[in-house]
């Protein structure tokens, strides 16, 4: 690609057209699914040529995978990286989702996709499986007895409240921090000191 390559409209296209596409791809397939835009909407919508797309990505495929590297690449560090918290609460952190967030774009992506060799499905279950594994290392650190059972069990839960939140159009997150809690402080042993509330917990 030249940087003076024209795009549709006749303007000059520089080294921004990658991001423009990735741009347009994050607003078009969370908008209104993978699978219902095509490659010919998100060149419009990035103002570069068919010819200058297939340039950056090899085909849809090779995009889409982008697509999703692009939400969260270091793993919820937001969460998992921030020192303020105990591991315990660090736990609890992963649970605070906004009620209108849009369904996770992973989910999203390993829904519609099907094909569980799509990259964006192979990307999508190496991310949840990472989550996973996070959550595991937090569960150790906060002096879990079974870190990789609670690390699976938080998983499960902040996905099925993120599907559950966008079926029934009703925040699910709360809850499901709730029976996090009890997840949490069931797992910890009672010997373990400062991370756990003095309160009892019930099963």
């Amino acid at each position: 690609m030249t940087e003076l390559e024209k795009g549709p409209t006749g303007r000059r296209r520089g080294r921004g057209a990658r991001e423009r596409i990735l741009s347009a791809s994050q607003q078009l397939f969370r908008q209104q699914g993978i699978n219902r835009t095509g490659m010919d909407q998100l060149c419009a919508a990035a103002q570069v040529s068919k010819r200058t797309a297939y340039q950056h990505f090899t085909g849809k495929d090779e995009l889409v995978a982008e697509y999703l590297r692009r939400f969260d690449p270091s793993v919820l560090s937001s969460v998992f990286d921030r020192t303020d918290l105990t591991p315990r609460e660090r736990l609890l952190a992963a649970f605070d989702v906004p009620p209108h967030a849009p369904l996770c774009p992973f989910i999203a992506a390993a829904v519609e996709l099907h094909d569980p060799e799509h990259p964006g499905s192979r990307y999508a279950r190496e991310y949840k499986m990472a989550v996973a594994a996070r959550l595991t290392d937090t569960a150790r650190e906060a002096g879990a007895t079974d870190p990789e059972r609670l690390g699976e069990q938080l998983a499960l839960l902040i996905d099925g409240a993120a599907a559950r939140t966008r079926v029934l159009n009703a925040d699910a997150f709360p809850e499901a921090a709730a029976i996090a809690a009890v997840l949490i402080d069931n797992a910890i042993p009672a010997t373990v000191g400062g991370d756990r509330p003095r309160e009892a917990v019930s099963s």
